[in-house]
């Protein structure tokens, strides 16, 4: 008997009537009814949640921005839920009233939008006062527990709108800030480079008034030296001065008869000139008298000089002296040198009578003059008092000229030491102008000074700083590609589970053949896989066709799962054919397992550690990943491993068969009544 003879003789055997028809046509639907059901139920739940009812309560009072505008956060946002019709939003009055409807189960959750939102959304303007907005959720997971994480995924994106463009606002105000900073800094450092200019313009200044200041104290010394030596020749004049003065007043008061004594001397003078005259010719006379003294006796001479006496021209003793002399010339012949004498007295007296004559001359001029030298000397007395009073003030002036050159000279040294201190911080303030205008400028050029376009494009990265681009190896389409591979690898194992229910895992007829163990074995499991890749074509159709599946690689995707129907179909009627009844707790127990290990929603990773090792030795989740490869379109090296390991999981399940027809070639009373019956 061959293999496929017993596979068709259990398979004529499983439809030869109505019933056992209905019973294959029921073992076919199974795994369509578990998987594509499913599917179908879970296929775009997030499509339909505007089914769910949402209440939203608005008690936002607004609030009013720092540039005058009206800020009404809060109805903004309830405005856009109720717009973007996300779920089935109804607007209430009181939050008392939402919860109430959360609890009765009237709404699915309820959002509540509080007073102070806008005003806290606008605080960030004012950062000593910057409050987060808050808004809150009720929720109530005996509506649905899975309802309050989709919830929260839908608060996040709330949460995260409002936030994105109230900060770009908030940004957007910081960087005008910014800017205007810029534009004051670069006013600032404009302004204190002109105070560099100026600073250093004065610390020129002030270097010339160093020198101006030392030269000062120079001239003011000099000032002093000389205001010392006029000093001293002030003090010598007034001596002077006032020795003049004396000496005026009594050349002024011994000449205050000179006009009366020159005049006496002129008329002295001029009568010293007559006499003179009267004498030269008296002597003339006398020398004639003479002669006739000579001719005519001494006894005229004598008579001759008493007239002479007697006319007041010769004295006494003159007149005496000429006597005795005649007398001796007489003795001594000497009348001739009289004579001679005489003339030459003569002459001298001429010569006397010219200048007492020209000193008459003179005396009168001289008295004449002397009334205008007495009044000149009166004059000069009067000038060299008023010069003596005018040096002793000039004197008394120059000591207070010398006192306040004296000061100046101090002063002047004052001033120059505080040029020099000047200059010390007319330099300093050039050097800090100067670097406060370098700062200035360097802290311009740090602050930025953004434009229009530059603001909005830098106000929605603050806003929004992160930004994740998702780059998709393989993506699920839906919530329903999701979770398709998952459950069709499940829905095959349960298709191939309730075969082993209704099905033999080995035939008696088989058994009581001469047929080898291995084509026993191969014949019993054959109309299992024969099934259940009916079952696997057919929720593969209706899960495309129907519910819109798009593998992207369709043919490979099929095959792996027909694959995975015989690797299931082998494995479960081998360990129902070993171990009879209790081969199906088991097979459950496998079930159960596989549930929790495979990955189906969560990863794998994240179970129990020692789930781990149920992942790595069972086959469903090795065939629910390479349904994602072969559905997402991931790669396809993976398959070769998933590939031999449902081939070996074949040849398992083959060999528990062969172990079977093995064991039960040999009856025992207990293959007859059996403890469990089948």
């Amino acid at each position: 008997m061959t293999v496929f003879r017993l596979a068709l003789s259990e398979l004529k055997r499983m439809t030869g009537g109505m019933l056992p028809k209905l019973t294959i046509v029921a073992l076919v639907m199974v795994p369509l009814l578990y998987g594509a059901v499913y599917l179908y139920a879970n296929w775009d739940p997030y499509g339909n949640l505007d089914q769910l009812t949402a209440a939203v309560v608005v008690e936002d009072q607004g609030a009013v921005t720092k540039d005058g505008k009206e800020l009404h956060a809060g109805q903004d946002v309830a405005k856009n839920l109720v717009e973007g019709k996300k779920f089935g939003w109804q607007q209430v009055d009181s939050p008392a009233e939402a919860a109430a409807g959360v609890k009765a189960g009237t709404y699915a959750f309820a959002l509540t939008i509080p007073k102070d939102f806008s005003k806290n959304l606008a605080s960030p303007e004012n950062f000593n006062s910057a409050t987060q907005a808050m808004m809150s959720v009720t929720t109530n997971d005996a509506n649905n527990y899975l309802l309050t994480s989709i919830v929260d995924k839908v608060g996040t994106q709330v949460h995260d709108s409002v936030a994105k463009e109230v900060g770009e606002q908030t940004a957007n105000s910081l960087l005008t800030g910014y800017g205007t900073i810029h534009a004051q800094l670069v006013k600032a450092a404009d302004g204190a480079q002109q105070l560099a200019d100026g600073a250093a313009t004065l610390d020129t200044g002030v270097a010339t008034l160093k020198t101006g200041t030392g030269n000062l104290v120079t001239g003011a010394d000099s000032l002093v030296a000389g205001q010392e030596k006029l000093l001293s020749g002030s003090n010598q004049l007034v001596a002077g001065s006032a020795a003049l003065n004396n000496g005026l007043g009594q050349l002024e008061s011994q000449t205050a008869t000179l006009p009366a004594d020159t005049r006496k001397l002129s008329d002295g003078a001029a009568a010293v000139a007559a006499g003179n005259a009267t004498l030269n010719t008296k002597v003339q006379g006398a020398i004639g008298t003479a002669d006739q003294l000579d001719k005519a006796g001494r006894a005229d001479v004598q008579s001759t000089l008493d007239t002479l006496v007697a006319d007041g021209v010769l004295t006494k003793d003159q007149a005496a002296k000429i006597t005795a002399s005649l007398k001796s010339a007489a003795s001594s012949g000497a009348v001739t040198g009289l004579k001679d004498k005489l003339a030459t007295d003569a002459a001298d007296i001429q010569k006397l009578a010219s200048g007492s004559q020209a000193v008459a001359d003179g005396a009168n001029k001289l008295a004449g003059a002397t009334p205008a030298l007495t009044s000149a000397v009166s004059q000069a007395h009067a000038g060299a008092g008023s010069l003596s009073t005018g040096a002793a003030t000039l004197a008394a002036g120059q000591g207070s000229a010398l006192d306040g050159a004296t000061q100046l000279a101090a002063g002047a040294r004052k001033l120059d030491t505080g040029a020099a201190s000047l200059k010390d911080g007319s330099g300093k303030l050039a050097a800090g102008a100067k670097d406060l205008a370098t700062q200035l400028r360097s802290g311009a050029g740090s602050v930025p000074d953004p434009n229009d376009k530059e603001k909005q494009n830098a106000a929605g990265v603050i806003a929004d700083p992160i930004r994740v681009d998702s780059i998709s190896q393989a993506k699920a389409a839906n919530y329903g590609s999701g979770l398709a591979p998952f459950f069709l690898v499940l829905a095959l194992w349960i298709g191939a589970f309730m075969l082993v229910q209704a099905m033999r895992p080995l035939t008696l007829r088989a058994l009581a053949s001469n047929a080898p163990s291995w084509k026993v074995a191969i014949g019993g499991w054959l109309p299992f896989a024969a099934v259940s890749t009916v079952q696997a074509l057919l929720l593969y159709g209706v899960v495309v066709l129907g519910l819109g599946l798009n593998p992207t690689y369709p043919w490979l995707t099929l095959g792996l799962l027909l694959l995975a129907s015989v690797a299931f179909t082998a494995l479960i009627q081998g360990i129902v054919a070993l171990m009879g009844t209790p081969g199906k707790f088991v097979v459950l127990i496998l079930l159960v397992l596989q549930l929790v290990s495979s990955g189906g929603t969560f990863p794998w990773q994240t179970t129990p550690e020692p789930l781990h090792l149920m992942h790595q030795i069972l086959p469903m989740g090795h065939v629910v990943e390479g349904m994602r490869h072969l559905i997402y379109g991931a790669e396809l090296a993976p398959l070769i491993p998933i590939v031999l390991g449902l081939l070996g999981y074949t040849a398992l399940g083959l060999v528990f068969a062969w172990a079977a027809v093995r064991k039960h070639k040999t009856w025992t009373l207990k293959t007859l009544v059996p403890e469990i019956a089948v």
